[in-house]
């Protein structure tokens, strides 16, 4: 590959898993992957950066792997943005333009820099605003008001607020291994990208990601971002509970998950058992139904979570176009069923669409949703990944000799370690587990 070659990166810090991806452009102006990598999540809880030198060794293993394939260092990246503490406010701002006066995109700007000016609680920053609608004089719910006449503009924006301190601890995060941060995304904004078509966020859609240790909800009307929220708990307290229930071990319960596991237990035929071998004693048998019992009590806690926050939301009569359901736990047979049960909305399972990207069997996966929504959003911006090799002791903490020592030998020592101990999120069987059905 051409060492000059503009190329793009993204990373998705996820609480299960990072995922990252250096792409470029092709013909069709379509992108192709050329480099991809993961690892599971250390250091970071439900989405969220908590221990800076835990979630660079993650960060750092799944750039590595995306670089090598790629065959160029990832100096510049786009990464997602997401939290518990995410919420989102309504704002009005308002202008007075002249008599006659023809709308321009200058007018818009200013009300949208109007609207920012707001009172934050400290620690607070905007991470996105949008416009809902506009009122041009006496006449209301103008999407796009540039072009017409009035004297008098209002504008109600949405504005999407955040703990500084996650991008902060991002940078930091990235700045170790002196990757550049070039843009924060919020997660809703990167997956929806690739997930909703215009007409769903037109017609009203909640976004539900349903990930390993949160369920993001999001929600789309009139074109735009208008409402997010989380539930703090996903597809892992699924494999919490199929542990206990089935006194086995973490790894069993989430090859039982994964293999076997459905969101309705009516589904489950009756008289078909899993047998699990372990070490030592006799091997234990569990039956489909006794598995989707365990699991759909749980996920019906979680799908209850999500429909209290999107009629909390106000918009649960606006949403034409229902719910779409992603992330890995959105795999699971009959959840849209089960979903639809306990809500009343249509329901469909969302796969990234594809037609951005040059053909690859491994990113055709919910779970790669929001990464490959940042890329396509680095491409559409021309953010190019820088030239050079990246120093080997990272600059950020050039200074802190035991910090460097670590990163020197003991994540070099511990990598094989660490790589045959974690799930592979991206395969549906580990490695070293093994399980005979029965009928």
């Amino acid at each position: 590959m051409d060492k000059n070659e503009v190329i793009f990166a993204a990373v998705d810090i996820g609480s299960t898993k990072v995922v990252a991806l250096a792409g470029k452009k092709i013909e069709d102006n379509k992108i192709q992957i050329i480099g991809l990598g993961h690892s599971a999540s250390r250091g970071i809880k439900r989405g969220v950066i908590l221990n800076i030198e835990e979630a660079f060794a993650a960060v750092n293993d799944a750039v590595s792997q995306a670089e090598k394939e790629c065959g160029q260092v990832l100096e510049n990246v786009f990464v997602n943005i997401s939290g518990q503490h995410l919420t989102t406010f309504t704002t009005r701002a308002q202008q007075t333009i002249g008599r006659d006066h023809t709308v321009t995109e200058s007018d818009v700007q200013q009300m949208t820099e109007k609207a920012r000016q707001i009172n934050l609680a400290d620690g607070m920053t905007i991470y996105h605003i949008n416009s809902e609608f506009y009122t041009v004089d006496s006449e209301p719910g103008i999407i796009n008001p540039i072009g017409t006449i009035g004297e008098k503009i209002e504008g109600t924006f949405k504005l999407h607020i955040a703990p500084e301190a996650y991008s902060r601890n991002i940078s930091t995060c990235f700045r170790q291994g002196s990757i550049n941060v070039q843009k924060t995304i919020l997660d809703p904004i990167a997956s929806s990208s690739v997930i909703l078509t215009d007409d769903e966020k037109e017609a009203g859609v909640a976004l539900v990601d349903i990930g390993g240790g949160t369920t993001k909800i999001s929600i789309f009307c009139d074109g735009v971002l208008c409402y997010t929220s989380m539930v703090p708990f996903g597809g892992n307290v699924l494999t919490h509970d199929i542990k206990e229930g089935c006194s086995i071990t973490v790894r069993q319960a989430e090859s039982l998950k994964v293999q076997f596991g459905q969101a309705m237990a009516d589904f489950a035929p009756e008289d078909k058992v899993v047998t699990i071998p372990i070490q030592g004693w006799e091997p234990r048998q569990i039956s489909f139904k006794s598995l989707a019992s365990i699991i759909q009590a749980r996920m019906e806690e979680i799908v209850d979570g999500f429909a209290f926050q999107i009629t909390k939301s106000g918009y649960a009569d606006k949403l034409g176009a229902g719910i779409v359901i992603t992330g890995g736990t959105s795999l699971l047979p009959n959840l849209g069923q089960l979903i639809k049960f306990r809500t009343g909305f249509d329901v469909r399972k969302g796969k990234p669409n594809l037609n951005y990207f040059q053909a690859r069997k491994e990113i055709d996966d919910p779970r790669f949703s929001t990464v490959l929504g940042l890329l396509k959003m680095a491409a559409e911006e021309k953010g190019p990944v820088g030239k050079g090799k990246r120093p080997k002791t990272p600059k950020a903490i050039s200074n802190e000799p035991g910090i460097v020592e670590k990163m020197k030998n003991g994540l070099k020592q511990k990598g094989n370690g660490i790589k045959q101990g974690i799930l592979n999120f991206f395969e549906e069987v580990p490695a070293d587990t093994e399980m005979n059905q029965d009928s």
